[in-house]
């Protein structure tokens, strides 16, 4: 379920994020596949009928990519992964799901240096929508290389954003030199601390607030005392 930002209050820094995450799935064992298939059934929500476009980073942003390129495939849509990374690079959850969508037949194009992430992505400026899961929240310094090359050379095509556009430091709201300007952001679980800060709206588009299955306590340092005493 999608919540509008007008319902949801606080916001949290990465580092807090980063540790509700652990929490819910180092301490609760819930798992990591679970949420990421929860996000990416979240984002293919905001995604219009016709060709989809999905632009995806090595990690879990690129994940939750894989996951909409799947729901797109299965749903009959013309669906295009550009891949800013060598597939052999993605580990873990975003490997699992890169793995389904290749067996399903969908179609990755590889693209890991300036020039190609650049001509891949203007490629893709015939689709319906693009989604873009190249950078989390982890971003702090610059953005460089073939991810700066895809945001600089980011069609006109109406965009859907993973959690934050790549490229905004999700804790001061600024662009890394350069960022995507969404249409539409779905954020996961948690509101970052950036997005209320001037200038980060820009960016953001129309937000939305996805519920991934995170519970509350995770990111509640009280209610999480009550969770410890049961562990």
């Amino acid at each position: 379920m999608n919540r509008h930002y007008g319902e949801e209050k606080r916001t949290l820094t990465t580092a807090q994020i980063r540790e509700a995450d652990r929490r819910c799935i180092e301490d609760l064992g819930i798992p990591g596949p679970v949420l990421m298939n929860n996000a990416g059934s979240a984002i293919y929500g905001e995604v219009r009928a016709g060709a989809v476009g999905i632009v995806c980073g090595k990690g879990n942003n690129g994940g939750d990519g894989f996951v909409v390129a799947r729901l797109a495939l299965l749903a009959g849509q013309a669906t295009t992964v550009v891949l800013l990374a060598e597939p052999e690079g993605l580990s873990g959850d975003a490997a699992t799901f890169m793995n389904v969508y290749r067996r399903l037949g969908g179609h990755i194009v590889v693209a890991t240096d300036e020039s190609d992430a650049s001509q891949a992505v203007w490629a893709l400026g015939d689709c319906h929508t693009l989604v873009d899961a190249m950078l989390g929240t982890g971003v702090s310094g610059e953005v460089h290389g073939p991810i700066a090359s895809a945001i600089e050379r980011w069609p006109d095509v109406y965009t859907v954003s993973v959690d934050v556009p790549s490229g905004m430091n999700a804790d001061t709201g600024q662009p890394c030199g350069c960022c995507v300007s969404a249409d539409v952001t779905v954020t996961l679980q948690h509101v970052k601390a950036g997005f209320v800060q001037p200038g980060a709206r820009d960016y953001l588009g129309r937000l939305e607030v996805a519920d991934i299955g995170i519970p509350p306590a995770c990111a509640d340092d009280e209610l999480w005392k009550a969770v410890q005493e049961r562990l």
